[in-house]
């Protein structure tokens, strides 16, 4: 989730609704300055007995941060807590729980994505290593309970907290027991926009299904392959989901407008503190009367905060996040930006990519998205095909996409090799979860707990 790093003060008032719209339009870059921003989750666990490390107690998650900032990076504080760092490789910033993530800055390639993860794993392990603290890569806690968490001081999350049980029955689930991997990319216009927001979320179940990766809850098989995606499903249907609009005639900047102020707030940030707007709407604002602040209009950075509040499987900002996968292991963070770059960054795969998804209707998108969390790459998709079958087609998209871009490293590779972890899984038929999953059944004889020593950093 967003982390605030300043508060800008002389941030303009919102005096019409053409800003809102100009916000997106304002995401627009030529296809020169196109880039790459990778975010990751991980868990946080003690190598002592598992627990998950509070904020406070000795060698927990202050210590954590503390320890990191001997590699250059910058504390952000929230009230007097240090709530985030900053530094060239982007944001590292704390979940509701304590996962730890890091928002990667924008590259230019994907070399330079995986160079800026291998650093950032290789500091938390060291930082770990002294501090007796190890560190996860999964979709979701397989062990853990909700009691059993704790919560980090953050005030926009005690305010969702408080709100998500009024709105779903797993909205705290999400906060509290899930990581992901998520990808940023940019649009060169309001069309290229459109094309790619089509494209990414028809196509996000693939990814939801490639990367499923959360098969146990509380020690036990939940039933899932991705239990985490399913958790989407009941967090909270106003500002979830696969947004059928997206794909109706004339869709752009402004329609995706009338979606955002549609979404209820959570809250407003005034000098340093969250104020509790929850389930109060962005349009009473606008005319000042919103009842958290009476009389007070919006600014642009409220806007910005708000579009950071819904959470669908796509979301616009001033670029595009792809949101559908699992956590996972490092060669996996590598892999989801590939396979959406190699996508969305030619425009001949991304022609490509379009013609495979266009014609399918929204029963048929919103199909795929619910079969996939339990049935990952052997769920059907139009024409009588599975995942898997479909899966074996994008990635070779994603590939010409990618070898195309020409991007290469020192040693002259361009970046397909960053898809082979995904053509392994085709390959064999089985996520990561289902390899899991028969683990838990074999050697493991039933013990999840030997989870720990199979997927940590």
């Amino acid at each position: 989730m967003s982390t605030k790093t300043a508060t800008d003060t002389r941030a303009p008032v919102i005096e019409d609704r053409a800003q809102l719209v100009g916000y997106f339009a304002g995401g627009e870059k030529p296809q020169n300055r196109w880039r790459i921003g990778t975010e990751h989750e991980k868990f946080v666990y003690s190598t002592k007995d598992t627990h998950a490390p509070s904020y406070d107690e000795p060698g927990g998650i202050r210590d954590l941060l503390m320890a990191l900032t001997e590699f250059g990076w910058k504390p952000v504080e929230e009230n007097g807590h240090v709530i985030a760092l900053s530094g060239p490789d982007g944001t590292v910033s704390l979940e509701p729980a304590g996962q730890l993530e890091l928002s990667g800055a924008p590259l230019e390639n994907i070399h330079e994505t995986c160079a800026e993860t291998g650093r950032h794993l290789e500091q938390v392990k060291a930082v770990g290593e002294k501090l007796g603290l190890g560190f996860l890569g999964l979709g979701m806690w397989p062990d853990k309970t909700r009691a059993e968490l704790p919560m980090m001081p953050k005030g926009r999350y005690r305010i969702m907290v408080n709100h998500m049980p009024k709105v779903g029955t797993l909205g705290l689930d999400m906060m509290l027991r899930t990581c992901t991997i998520q990808v940023n990319l940019d649009y060169a216009s309001e069309a290229d926009m459109a094309q790619k927001f089509r494209v990414g979320l028809a196509l996000q179940p693939l990814a939801t299904a490639l990367f499923a990766n959360s098969p146990f809850t509380e020690k036990k098989p939940n039933g899932f392959l991705s239990f985490r995606s399913h958790i989407w499903s009941d967090t909270d249907p106003h500002r979830t989901g696969m947004l059928p609009f997206v794909f109706e005639d004339g869709f752009g900047y402004e329609r995706y407008t009338d979606y955002a102020l549609d979404v209820p707030m959570y809250f407003v940030y005034r000098d340093g503190t969250y104020i509790d707007a929850a389930g109060q709407s962005f349009r009473a604002f606008l005319k000042g009367e919103l009842p958290a602040l009476p009389g007070e209009l919006p600014t642009m950075e409220d806007w910005a905060d708000h579009l950071s509040t819904a959470f669908p499987e796509v979301r616009l900002k001033t670029f595009l996040e792809m949101r559908g996968a699992d956590g996972g292991p490092w060669g996996r963070i590598c892999a989801l930006p590939a396979l959406w770059v190699g996508l969305l960054y030619d425009q001949g795969a991304l022609d490509a990519a379009w013609d495979v998804v266009k014609d399918w209707t929204l029963d048929e998108r919103q199909a795929l998205r619910d079969s996939v969390p339990k049935l990952a790459l052997d769920a059907p998709v139009p024409g009588g095909r599975t995942l898997r079958d479909l899966a074996s087609e994008i990635l070779d998209i994603a590939s010409a996409g990618l070898a195309s871009r020409n991007r290469l490293n020192a040693s002259g590779d361009n970046e397909t090799g960053f898809l082979d972890p995904l053509r392994d899984i085709v390959r064999s038929g089985k996520v990561p979860a289902q390899r899991l999953l028969d683990r838990f059944a074999g050697d493991w004889e039933g013990n999840p707990c030997c989870i720990y020593n199979e997927t940590r950093f």
